[in-house]
């Protein structure tokens, strides 16, 4: 038996328009349901025509989804609604739209730019203050000089923002911080050179519009082609430098997948270009939003703010983990069923839609208790910000953490009376929680 929604539809893209308070309304009684509810899918131009899809709103649900790559696959797309069959081959598939094995031959060639604890003990290393010594304890610790540089120069970077942004004595931090922030950061890990930084901030931001507006006839057409525009921009900026990296290699991401022999195992330039699109709008899109919302709550919540800058050091992780928690950055990703399968009740069968609703999970008052306080001594937090635990855990996660913190930081340090000047002006999205526009004042 399939139970639908009489009276919202949370695949619709006005119902993403509402209040936050009233959206987080809607899922807190669709997490009080017996089972996971069906909603049906609008018809979107330009993308494959969906039936609808089984809402896992629950954290439980959300978990077992994720952890269960047999029954719920990310093929052929985790995108909802899914793009058109033509465009993986038009572009090349997403590592993210892969499961075992090729999920696991391509995680397995580009994992070691992203090594948790390459990046755990990273993060120790950062908060040392004599940089000469930092640089010589990384060199002696890491034999990759990539991660040696890629720390010296996102400290540089977070302090060029947060210079912008004292030097304007206030403004967008999305567009003076966080934008150019995460910008800088990928691209030196990837190798992009300055020059085609701007262009690469304008090709991101196109692909995140279309995603905004892909559930909606209005500007669908002038968005599509912005979108494919900025996704053949990226895949052939990325295979220049790879054929370039292959002759001269760098101290950058880039050198080391076209570089990659894993067992003999390379990444093709199709594939290539792929993890590049996921890495630009995955890692420049989704932690400057993170960097928004930090600045948001930390505003709305000056309590907590005190606290944090009472011992920086004590209290960073657990801040880091509940602004990701409590803001959600990315919104759902979508799952296939592969076999027959009963969840909570509900029967589902091969080819059904589920859709995974982060920000419902980590709101979940069974795992969370007082899920609407933002509470930075929250411990445990088992938060899914990332996605759920898996195969599928975000890759980035633990440069994006290691991102928040250097910046946060640094802005704290240098400009600790940062306050709004005004309400975050929101993306309308059914996919990421992302903002456009933040006006602050130091």
């Amino acid at each position: 038996m399939t139970v639908t929604s009489p009276d919202v539809n949370i695949a619709a893209l006005d119902f993403w328009a509402r209040p936050a308070e009233e959206r987080a309304e809607v899922f807190r009684r669709l997490r009080a349901q017996e089972r996971p509810l069906f909603f049906p899918q609008p018809k979107v131009p330009l993308a494959r025509s969906g039936k609808g899809f089984y809402a896992l709103v629950r954290h439980a649900d959300v978990v077992e989804a994720s952890r269960n790559a047999a029954v719920f696959s990310n093929s052929p797309a985790v995108a909802n609604p899914e793009p058109a069959s033509w465009v993986k081959y038009v572009y090349g598939d997403s590592l993210e739209n892969k499961d075992a094995p090729e999920h696991t031959r391509l995680r397995r060639i580009v994992s070691r730019a992203f090594a948790p604890r390459m990046m755990e003990r990273l993060d120790v290393l950062m908060r040392r203050r004599a940089e000469a010594r930092l640089r010589r304890i990384v060199s002696r610790a890491f034999a990759p000089r990539m991660m040696e540089r890629l720390d010296v120069l996102m400290r540089r970077r977070a302090e060029e923002a947060v210079t912008r942004l004292i030097r304007a004595g206030g403004g967008d931090f999305v567009e003076l911080v966080a934008r150019p922030f995460t910008t800088n950061v990928i691209c030196d890990l990837v190798g992009v050179p300055e020059e085609d930084r701007q262009q690469v901030v304008r090709w991101v931001e196109d692909t995140v519009q279309y995603q905004a507006v892909r559930a909606d006839t209005s500007g669908m057409l002038r968005y599509a082609f912005r979108n494919t525009r900025a996704m053949f921009g990226l895949r052939g900026l990325v295979v220049r430098l790879a054929r370039e990296r292959r002759k001269r290699p760098g101290d950058d991401v880039v050198s080391a997948l076209a570089n990659a022999d894993v067992n003999g195992e390379r990444l093709t330039n199709r594939e290539l270009g792929a993890f590049f699109l996921l890495l630009c709008v995955g890692g420049v899109d989704s932690p400057a939003n993170a960097l928004a919302h930090a600045v948001t709550l930390l505003s709305e919540h000056p309590g907590q703010r005190e606290l944090l800058l009472s011992d920086y050091d004590r209290y960073i992780g657990g801040a880091v983990e509940e602004i990701l928690r409590y803001s959600s950055p990315i919104t759902q990703l979508q799952r296939t069923v592969k076999v027959e399968y009963e969840l909570r009740g509900q029967p589902l069968k091969p080819g059904d839609k589920v859709v995974l609703f982060y920000n419902s999970a980590n709101r979940d008052e069974s795992v969370f208790p007082e899920p609407d306080v933002f509470d930075i001594t929250r411990d445990p937090n088992p938060h899914v910000a990332f996605g759920g635990p898996g195969a599928h855990y975000c890759l980035g996660a633990h440069l994006a953490k290691r991102e928040m913190t250097i910046l946060l930081r640094e802005l704290y340090t240098r400009a600790p009376g940062i306050r709004l000047a005004g309400p975050p002006e929101p993306l309308t999205s059914t996919f990421n929680n992302a903002v456009r526009r933040l006006p602050v004042t130091l």
